[in-house]
């Protein structure tokens, strides 16, 4: 009687390893795009031999969505100033120390983003659904403090508002949202579609002003 053969087993590596196998990913991807990421270069980046990375993760998909899901993180999780305004003014600073790096790592996946399924999802896990998170309690806070009514209108477009400005600045304007330019926007536009009076100047910024 032949016996059926046993599964080839995946080798273990630390938690370090692997982190520096998803940093090598990330670092490939924003630098070159995902269609001229390989497998050989991220191998390369991260010291170790190619068969190494296709024992753990079969194709290159599965290795990039791993290292998006390994980088999965609220950046706005801690903001709480006591007021809308302040979170929301506070959220775009944070987000402005984030902007190239998310920025070029969306725009590094691309088309791939859409027709792969699993991509898209470890994107959504990555960057976008711990943003929507962290949105959501900012307006819950300033419901239960009676800032806003739960169901103002403009409340839905919060995250798209700023994350958009965000990723859209360097397409008109060849440059990445900076911090001045996210509060001023904040300033100008979000806190009045809320009804919420900004409490800043939102002048011209100060290289511009006559």
């Amino acid at each position: 009687m032949t016996s059926t053969p046993a599964p080839a087993r995946r080798s273990k590596i630390t938690p370090e390893r692997e982190q520096e196998f998803y940093d090598a990913v990330l670092e490939q991807l924003r630098e070159h795009g995902y269609e001229a990421l390989t497998m050989e270069g991220v191998a390369a980046r991260a010291s170790c031999g190619k068969s190494t990375l296709y024992r753990q993760w079969k194709t290159k998909p599965q290795l990039v969505a791993a290292a998006l899901r390994a980088g999965r993180r609220g950046p706005f999780v801690a903001v709480d100033t006591g007021s809308l305004a302040g979170d929301l003014r506070e959220a775009a600073r944070i987000a402005a120390g984030t902007s190239g790096r998310d920025t070029r790592l969306t725009q590094a996946l691309g088309h791939a983003v859409l027709s792969d399924e699993e991509l898209q999802a470890a994107l959504r896990e990555a960057l976008v659904e711990p943003e929507l998170a962290a949105f959501a309690e900012m307006v819950g806070r300033a419901v239960a403090r009676g800032e806003i009514a739960a169901d103002h209108p403009a409340v839905e477009f919060l995250p798209a508002q700023l994350m958009g400005v965000l990723r859209i600045r360097p397409v008109l304007e060849g440059r990445y949202a900076d911090a001045d330019y996210l509060v001023r926007f904040v300033d100008a536009v979000m806190l009045p579609s809320l009804g919420l009076a900004p409490s800043l100047p939102t002048g011209p910024p100060a290289d511009q002003a006559p």
